[in-house]
């Protein structure tokens, strides 16, 4: 069974969840997410590696996948699968697309033929940023912050994204250290982010694959 990247299955529930018109965050949610705004490293690019093991409803073991991730503001986010299967997933605000280990295009989805893609990818590259504003809007924010780091948790607003996603769970410190995505038929994901790095721009090598 090949496992589907948390990334895309997110960006898939987003796609109900940009149709529909933003809300203010509670007085309380805004006050839990400026502290966090002041934990977060505001870096132009970040980048490290992963692990992932996803929990499907009706299997004994666990899925697991690992492999290496870019994220550049402004740019998008890359996530490169290395095992079991490698691919390559680019999140552009303009494009999704995904490749094989050949290198061959097996998905592309442009923003000229989606128009919500551009919401979808601003809200994928704000998960993992930790820039929560926008998510705010659509989420309902609860959340701690202790000395060591915070926890957050989103769950959706609407019933329509309730049916794909019962809620998101996000750890950190300066960086955002892992992901829980619990979907709504049982399914769960947990991304855990090693040794993130922040950089000033992206180096040569990477920037082709924005292009």
């Amino acid at each position: 069974m090949k496992m589907v990247p948390w990334i895309r299955m997110f960006a898939l529930a987003l796609c109900a969840l940009a149709l529909l018109p933003a809300q203010a965050a509670e007085p309380g949610a805004q006050e839990l997410l400026a502290q966090v705004r002041q934990r977060v490293q505001d870096a132009p690019v970040v980048r490290g590696e992963f692990e992932q093991l996803k929990t499907v409803k009706g299997f004994k073991q666990p899925l697991r996948s690992s492999g290496d991730f870019i994220v550049a503001r402004g740019k998008g986010i890359v996530w490169h699968v290395l095992k079991p299967f490698e691919s390559t997933l680019v999140v552009r605000p303009d494009s999704l697309q995904s490749r094989g280990s050949d290198g061959k295009l097996t998905t592309q989805m442009r923003a000229q033929d989606e128009p919500v893609l551009r919401t979808v990818n601003a809200m994928l590259f704000a998960v993992m940023s930790a820039n929560l504003a926008e998510l705010a809007q659509h989420f309902e924010v609860t959340g701690q912050v202790a000395a060591k780091g915070w926890s957050l948790r989103l769950v959706p607003r609407d019933p329509t994204l309730a049916q794909w996603l019962s809620a998101v769970d996000l750890q950190g410190s300066q960086f955002v250290q892992e992901v829980k995505l619990q979907e709504a038929r049982g399914d769960a994901s947990v991304i855990r982010i090693l040794a993130p790095v922040a950089e000033n721009a992206l180096r040569p090598q990477d920037a082709a694959q924005f292009e």
